[in-house]
């Protein structure tokens, strides 16, 4: 099993395109999981809607699932709501739960600065790469190709 932590971001979505690549050649399923908090500033924060006033939970899960989709039609998709003002800890320990449960063998993350040797504290992908008990597939380009399929404003509500 792959597991991609998926945002729906460019990175992410390269993340999943690339773990569904591998997956094709290694006979792996592939399970995109997303971390929704109930927070419609970080809503707003990962491009999801444009405002706070429209954000509504389960519409953002609704179209991640559909790019996921998208993106890996193979792939299996699953939701995990937590709660308002999430740290990168209790993201980060989602999406561990998430590789314990389904016993992932690689997680694949896009992120532009995760496994540096200097490390944000805010990096949710920081702190999966740090974490030894995986292997970890680190995207850090999205290819032109899901730039022009996958622009940031895709998640943003009518």
């Amino acid at each position: 099993m792959y597991l991609v932590a998926y945002d729906g971001s460019r990175l992410a979505n390269a993340a999943l395109d690339r773990a569904a690549q591998f997956a094709s050649a290694t006979g792996h399923d592939v399970l995109a999981v997303a971390v929704i908090p109930d927070d419609s500033a970080y809503a707003v924060e990962a491009g999801w809607v444009p405002s706070r006033e429209v954000f509504d939970q389960q519409t953002v899960v609704g179209e991640l699932h559909e790019t996921a989709v998208d993106i890996a039609p193979s792939a299996s998709f699953q939701a995990v709501t937590v709660g308002r003002d999430p740290a990168p800890g209790n993201i980060v320990a989602e999406l561990r739960t998430g590789r314990v449960e389904t016993d992932a063998t690689v997680i694949f993350v896009g992120s532009e600065n995760a496994g540096r040797v200097v490390v944000p504290l805010v990096s949710v992908g920081g702190n999966v790469a740090s974490d030894d008990d995986h292997d970890v597939h680190i995207v850090r380009h999205a290819p032109p190709e899901i730039h022009r399929r996958f622009p940031k404003s895709h998640f943003y509500l009518p």
